[in-house]
């Protein structure tokens, strides 16, 4: 974990009047929760990225640090980067983190990957905060946003309609929320969208723990070089890498070219290709939905 000291979130910090609304919004919705079983706090189904980083602001906000807790779910989809990156962030909210251990790699209906696979991973996260052994927490809920809601490509949202988990942030914007994490000064308020690894394996090919396990240390490879996002799209012995276009410029230092080659091959690929489209946030999932019946 990062030795570097954040300074301390500002949940108390004036918003502009349009951000301000989304605040007392997310406050009278967690509220009403909580008001019903006095002295109960509410779970926030944390990953460290900026949607959950914020709901759990905005609730601390409202209720109070004592009165909101994270849960991490933790599996071999959940890159090491992105494990270390929540503690820290969760640090500077001052809130506390309960880590939960996941199972879906043991589910058949998620190995086998379908466009679905994400309603699998959810419901087996809903299904692990509903029995927790935690006392006094009167809810969960999530940071779908109102960008999220309208994404063809997100069946996690029916597994939270059926765990009855929240959704105080489905009215804000993408951009609203991050102007709040920036107003509070997040450090996940520029953080990219970052999707589980078993995003990176194709459709219909099995999610294995040694594939991601794979994904995990290439990806690891590619932040090394100095890359400020990628993906490590699967494809057998073949990585595909994607990076922000504006940073192809990088390849052109042999050495540091031979050194990722080197960290790719090391994760157990036999070849590394650099994906000339740049991050594709979805690729895998929104071109199997735009195919004609």
């Amino acid at each position: 974990m990062s030795s570097l000291v954040y300074p301390a979130a500002d949940l108390r910090v004036e918003l502009p009047a349009e951000l301000e609304q989304i605040a007392e919004s997310v406050a009278v919705q967690v509220g009403e929760v909580v008001d019903r079983a006095p002295g109960s706090r509410l779970g926030i189904s944390y990953s460290g990225g900026v949607d959950s980083t914020v709901l759990a602001a905005l609730t601390a906000r409202a209720l109070g640090r004592a009165r909101t807790v994270l849960l991490l779910g933790i599996s071999p989809s959940l890159a090491r980067r992105e494990r270390a990156f929540a503690h820290r962030q969760a640090e500077q909210l001052g809130l506390e983190v309960i880590e939960v251990e996941t199972e879906e790699i043991e589910d058949p209906n998620y190995v086998a990957n379908g466009i679905d696979r994400c309603y699998f991973c959810k419901s087996e996260l809903f299904t692990r905060f509903d029995h927790l052994d935690l006392p006094g927490i009167a809810a969960v809920a999530y940071g779908e946003n109102a960008d999220d809601s309208r994404r063809p490509d997100r069946p996690g949202q029916r597994a939270a309609g059926e765990h009855q988990v929240l959704r105080p942030l489905v009215g804000a914007t993408k951009a609203q929320i991050r102007a709040i994490a920036d107003a509070m000064g997040l450090i996940s308020a520029d953080k990219p969208a970052t999707p589980c690894l078993s995003s990176r394996i194709p459709h219909g090919q099995e999610v294995t723990a040694e594939k991601l396990a794979a994904i995990d240390a290439a990806e690891e490879a590619v932040f090394a070089a100095g890359f400020t996002d990628c993906r490590v799209r699967h494809h057998g012995t073949i990585a595909r890498i994607e990076v922000p276009v504006a940073e192809f410029g990088l390849l052109a230092d042999p050495e540091l070219r031979a050194r990722l080659l080197e960290g790719v091959k090391a994760a157990g690929f036999g070849y590394a290709t650099l994906d000339l489209g740049g991050i594709q946030s979805g690729s895998f999932t929104l071109s199997l939905m735009k195919r004609p019946a």
